[in-house]
Formats: structure tokens, C-alpha cells, sequence
């Protein structure tokens, strides 16, 4: 994720922010232009931005929810930005906690379509391309007859409004035995199965995809079945960055995918901080790292595993100190790193 400076008196922003706390002026993301921008009003509930001083716009209409900062272009129809377009349910917003819950799980889907954005991928909403669009689905268990479970259909997918809890989601974590559990990471890993659909099924991509990740036609509800009766493989780690990637060749990918657009993304808000690394013990060069490039834009795939490496050695020893868990608790075995090159090459169309 980028830093961003406010256009009229230069304080530094986050991608969330709606106000700059130094000089008051509303802020709204522009995802035409990938910034962050100062606001000024306009005639008739119209911004605009100081940084595309060229056009004028509208809040995204769940800014009244708190829910949302993206911006409208002002001759545009939608009421909705962008993001917000996708969402197909919600839940019902008369229950505070409800609400609060639904407002994390927009942060997240808006830092995903980000991601996809700044790679260059295609997201189209199911009202744009009923076949082949994207489409998010916000359920509560608790509104519901039937049991709620996060996962793809079909370009829809859904997410358990229960990930937006931290104590639910931690108890779910426990009881899975995962040693990652987030709600952006949930994001990321169900947009990898639509984006296997759009991207490999069909397409020349699908048998290079068979033969690193394996034969997805194999009966997916007794992949599972076998995964939660048995368990991962012994070596699961030598081949897989996950042990719930070895349950099916669509969840390696789909896990594969997730873990990708981690890297990229972390990187990049460590290029955006100027950060460097030289280990000052051992002798080891690839404890050094110098992120002199844009994650999301390099050809080279290598390029980002010699830079994350000795970033994630760096934040997970920090968190240590500080009594935390790592903050990346896995390894990237050989493996690992070519089925994570097989995604940057599909993701650039190479």
C-alpha cells in the first residue's frame, strides 16, 4: 500500500483517512488516479479534488455509513464507487455491531481491489457482466436460516460477518489449527478462486497450472473430507505454503494467490516507508534488502522474493520483541517460490 501527502499542506495520509488532521480538509480516494486527495466543496454536493483539479465529484454513497472513501466521478450515474459496486448483500445496518463489523470488512475488500487495480487486473461488477463479474455476498449467521461459510461460487463471493469479530475469528483460528487468520487474507485467498475461473479455466494457462498445483478435477468435497479426517502430508511444508493448500489443487492456487498479493503489497508500503535492511551479525547477504523498485510493476519475479526474505526475518523478530506472534509464519520453500513465480507470470500475462 502507497503513503500518501496531503495536496494542501503536504501531511502525510493513509489510505483510510477521511480527514488530514492538520489542515481539516475532507479526503476521498480516487481510484482513476490510484491517490488519495484533499477535497474542497463544489456547487450541489459536489467535490473537488486537489489532486485532479480537472474534474469534480461525489462521495461514494456509503460515506454516509462511515463505511467508505472512495469517490464518484460527478457525471457518473452510480451511486456507489467502484468498490462499493460489488457488494451484492449486506447486512442488515440497524444493528450497530453489525454495522461495525460490515465497515471492517469493507476496509479490507477496499485495500483487495486496490491490489487488483495496481496489477492491472479486470474487476467487473455482476451488473456489468452477469456471467463473468464479481460480486460480494456480507452474511450474519445470525440473519440467516442456513449455516454462513466464506468461499467462491461462481464469481460471488461470501464472507461470514463473524471474520470481523477478532474473538470469533481467533476462536475459529484456534479451532483450524491456522497459524494466520485474517480478514483481508480471506479477501485474498477467495479472489484466488475467482480468478482461476477468469484467468486459467479455459485458457492456455490450465495445464502449466495442472502440472505445479495438480489436477483440480479431482472430487473437491472428498479433497476436503480427507484434509480435515487426516491432515496435511508430513512434508506438507517442502511443497505447499500452507496445510490447507494441500487439500486441493484449487486451494493451493487460491492460498498461492493470497500469498502473492501479500508480498506485493506489503513491499510496496515498505518502499513507500524507504525502508532498508543490513543485518549487522552473520555474514549472510540475504539478510540485506533495498526496495529501489515498484512491487507491483517488476518484470522480475526474483527481484521480490530477494527483497521479502529479509524483510519478513526483520518484522518477525521486531514482533518478537514485542511478544507477538511472526507476522509472516511461513516458508518459502523451492516449491513454493515457483508456484508463487507461476502467479506473477499469469497475473502479468507472461
Amino acid at each position: 500500500m502507497k503513503l500518501f501527502e496531503c495536496q494542501s499542506c503536504g501531511q502525510l495520509l493513509y489510505f483510510e483517512n477521511t480527514v488530514c488532521v492538520r489542515c481539516g480538509h475532507s479526503l476521498g480516494y480516487l481510484p482513476g488516479q490510484a491517490q488519495l486527495s484533499a477535497l474542497q466543496p463544489a456547487a450541489d454536493g459536489r467535490w473537488q479534488a486537489l489532486g485532479d483539479l480537472d474534474h469534480e465529484y461525489r462521495a461514494c454513497a456509503n460515506a454516509e455509513l462511515g463505511a467508505c472513501n472512495w469517490m464518484v466521478p460527478a457525471e457518473s450515474q452510480d451511486a456507489f464507487c467502484r468498490a462499493c459496486r460489488l457488494n451484492r448483500t449486506v447486512p442488515n445496518l440497524n444493528d450497530p455491531a453489525r454495522v461495525a463489523h460490515w465497515r471492517t470488512l469493507e476496509t479490507a475488500k477496499r485495500r483487495l481491489i486496490y491490489s487488483l487495480m495496481r496489477l492491472g487486473l479486470s474487476v467487473r461488477s455482476k451488473d456489468d457482466d452477469p456471467q463473468g463479474g464479481l460480486a460480494f455476498d456480507f452474511l450474519s449467521a445470525q440473519e440467516s436460516d442456513q449455516p454462513v461459510m466464506t468461499g467462491h461460487a461462481d464469481g460471488v463471493i461470501t464472507i461470514d460477518l463473524a471474520e470481523a469479530d477478532p474473538v470469533a475469528r481467533e476462536r475459529m483460528r484456534t479451532d483450524m489449527t491456522e497459524r494466520y487468520r485474517t480478514v483481508l487474507g480471506h479477501f485474498r485467498h477467495e479472489i484466488g478462486h475467482y480468478f482461476w475461473n477468469d484467468l486459467v479455466a479455459r485458457t492456455a494457462w490450465l495445464e502449466p497450472c495442472r502440472a505445479l498445483f495438480g489436477d483440480e478435477r479431482a472430487d473437491y468435497g472428498d479433497a476436503l473430507k480427507r484434509h480435515y479426517e487426516a491432515g496435511p502430508p508430513v512434508d506438507w511444508a517442502q511443497r505447499f505454503i500452507s496445510s490447507y493448500a494441500t487439500a486441493h489443487p484449487w486451494e493451493d492456487f487460491a492460498e498461492s494467490w493470497a500469498h502473492y498479493l501479500h508480498i506485493v503489497d506489503t513491499l510496496e508500503t515498505a518502499q513507500a516507508f524507504g525502508m532498508t535492511l543490513r543485518a549487522r551479525a552473520g555474514t549472510d547477504p540475504v539478510l540485506s534488502m533495498e526496495i529501489e523498485f515498484d512491487p507491483y510493476r517488476t518484470a522480475n519475479f526474483d527481484t521480490l522474493v530477494q527483497a521479502w526474505v529479509p524483510l519478513t526475518a526483520a518484522v518477525n523478530s521486531l514482533n518478537d520483541s514485542m511478544g507477538q506472534p511472526d507476522l509472516y509464519p511461513f516458508v518459502l520453500a523451492h516449491g513454493v517460490i515457483e508456484k508463487l513465480r507461476f502467479i506473477h507470470r499469469l497475473v502479468r500475462g507472461e
